[in-house]
């Protein structure tokens, strides 16, 4: 694979700078700094930055600009777009991290519609909690703010 490749490449030319190579003389640092653990922090990121990109672009497709946003009514048209934007983002996050991972980080093997319906099945079901926890976190925070404004 072209792309596997020059990721590589890229990963190996880093770490023979002098700085880097110091790093790994360090005792354990060699470990946190292997192929591996390096590739989930930097897809890690990328999936970070695929989320915010998204959940902004589908804000303003919608016309909403939530950082400026002061108060919205709970069970709005608005307060609904912001759940729909964090869950289309949250879509293409998952569906980047899955495939990167796959091919990156942990280079998985499964082959066969069964076997990769069934790795992309957990994947996404342990990732489905995370969604659950966020936007139930994120109804509470915007509640109590919400709240607060008004009783404030």
């Amino acid at each position: 694979m072209k792309l596997k490749a020059l990721y590589e490449k890229i990963y190996n030319k880093v770490f023979s700078i002098g700085f880097f190579k110091k790093l790994l003389s360090i005792p354990g640092v060699e470990k946190l700094l292997q192929y591996e653990v390096m590739s989930y922090l930097v897809f890690g990121v990328l999936t970070t930055a695929v989320n915010f990109v998204v959940f902004g672009a589908a804000n303003a497709l919608a016309g909403k600009n939530y950082e400026s946003l002061v108060l919205f009514t709970v069970g709005s048209l608005d307060f609904k777009w912001l759940y729909l934007s964090n869950a289309i983002a949250w879509l293409c996050a998952v569906t980047f991290a899955y495939v990167t991972n796959r091919l990156f980080v942990f280079e998985s093997t499964a082959s066969g519609a069964k076997a990769i319906v069934k790795e992309i099945a957990s994947f996404f079901g342990a990732r489905l909690m995370s969604l659950l926890l966020f936007d139930e976190l994120l109804y509470a925070v915007l509640l109590k703010f919400v709240l607060g404004n008004i009783s404030g």
